[in-house]
């Protein structure tokens, strides 16, 4: 990664908690859903302590279910190995001020063995190793995601204990890009952009979206692994304001029957000058380079196996509809949002974006994903394939997987997949769909109850 200045400089925490301004520093990483764990400090022990020396986590916050349950099946952390601990080491990268916090400050971690070695299956080690891997080709991957949400006037505690039933969305019917619709919320989208504004992200737009109650937030693209702590610090602390606010948001990518919550995510590659080496030239086929070319091309080839990576849950699955704008084939077009791969942009702004994933998506592993699968095209020289020109979700192209387990056994059978991230990784991960869908299989549904109770 280039050379970057902070949002805060350690020199400039130090005053601010010898004044009282910080009092509190919070150490996070994201999880295997890219949920931020960690500890909140006393801010003077943190600075005397921790930030030289790292602190400790149990290893088991990467081998448990969504729901924080310990389970089975994991090599890096069981009851057999005794729960131990891993080491957390402040990224200062990552120092910034969290203003919906009083008082607080925060920085990403890295995680490492108590031996030091990185522990690889962590999602933020995970995309590291797919960064270094693009950086001796000479290039950095430049990343945008847009990530939606749907927004009620209950609370959390209100939603939790109607079990997320019969809740009453923010706005009535479909505002998508209505002026009218997102100043009804506008109190609550303006302290999200602002807050996370003075966390250092660059806001750029809010817009509404189509179910009643969704909108969407857009921040500006940066190198990947800032993004995605980003999208992470974003995703906790819009939680965190609407709770605030007295209302609740979800992320989740399938709320109802009607629009999912997407998470677009565009990628751009750079090279050592910051020339975007994906725009092509006047004779190149679209005005992509051949680097881009071999780039989608990869992306097409790894789509299905690495789906697990872009869509984590059973309920990601559910977005896949025809006609929904969330894809079904395995297909890329310019500027066609039926394909699951869309090439927008031209010269400096050339680039492609995956529309796969939800809102429930880690982006450290999705990012991860397509830079691996970019890789694969670039290493395999493979050929680009004609563009989709018209409705991907009528032609004859590879359907992308429908279910959480055929996702996952292709991802565990894939040699790609094994190749670029290892074995480990790949086991890990595994591991987590089929602990999903040993929840899932194991739990009866309302949908089960209303459908046989009476009438079966």
């Amino acid at each position: 990664m280039a050379d970057r200045t902070p949002p805060l400089g350690i020199e400039e925490l130090r005053a601010l908690v010898a004044s009282g301004e910080i009092d509190t520093v919070v150490l996070a990483f994201p999880d295997m859903q890219g949920r931020l764990q960690g500890k909140r400090f006393a801010a003077r022990f943190f600075l005397d302590e921790v930030l030289e020396h790292g602190t400790e986590g149990c290893n088991y916050l990467l081998a448990v279910d969504t729901e924080m349950n310990t389970v089975d099946g994991y090599a890096m952390s069981s009851w057999d190995r005794g729960y131990g601990d891993f080491a957390m080491h402040a990224d200062l990268d990552t120092l910034r001020r969290v203003p919906w916090n009083e008082g607080t400050a925060l920085l990403m971690a890295d995680l490492a063995r108590t031996d030091g070695a990185p522990v690889v299956a962590a999602p933020r080690q995970i995309l590291r190793r797919q960064l270094d891997r693009l950086a001796e080709l000479g290039y950095t991957a430049h990343v945008g995601t847009e990530l939606e949400f749907i927004v009620f006037k209950d609370t959390y505690e209100q939603a939790w204990d109607a079990g997320y039933k019969a809740l009453t969305p923010a706005n009535q019917y479909n505002i998508d890009y209505s002026i009218l619709g997102t100043g009804r919320i506008e109190p609550l989208l303006r302290r999200i952009r602002n807050d996370m504004a003075a966390a250092g992200l660059t806001v750029e737009s809010a817009k509404g979206e189509c179910n009643p109650g969704q909108h969407e937030i857009v921040f500006r693209y940066d190198e990947a692994l800032v993004t995605c702590d980003q999208h992470a610090i974003y995703k906790t602390g819009a939680k965190e304001i609407a709770a605030q606010e007295g209302v609740s948001l979800t992320f989740m990518a399938k709320y109802n029957e009607r629009e999912g919550n997407s998470c677009h995510i565009h990628l751009s590659l750079q090279d050592a000058d910051g020339n975007n080496v994906m725009a092509g030239s006047s004779d190149d086929p679209g005005g992509m380079s051949p680097v881009m070319r071999h780039f989608l091309a990869g992306q097409l080839a790894a789509l299905r196996d690495f789906s697990l990576l872009y869509a984590p849950n059973i309920n990601s699955y559910k977005r896949f509809q025809p006609g929904s704008f969330a894809p079904t084939a395995a297909a890329w077009g310019h500027d066609n949002r039926t394909c699951a791969l869309r090439v927008v942009g031209h010269g400096r702004s050339m680039r492609f974006e995956n529309r796969l994933p939800g809102g429930d998506v880690n982006p450290y592993l999705a990012v991860a994903g397509l830079v691996a699968a970019g890789l694969y095209g670039i290493e395999q020289q493979l050929e680009l394939p004609d563009a989709c020109t018209g409705n991907a979700y009528t032609g004859d192209y590879a359907h992308v997987p429908t279910t959480l387990r055929e996702a996952a056994e292709l991802w565990e059978n894939s040699p790609v997949a094994k190749a670029a991230f290892g074995d480990e990784v790949v086991a890990h991960y595994r591991n987590m769909a089929r602990v999903e869908l040993d929840a899932f299989d194991s739990a009866v549904t309302d949908w089960e109850l209303r459908r046989s109770f009476e009438r079966m």
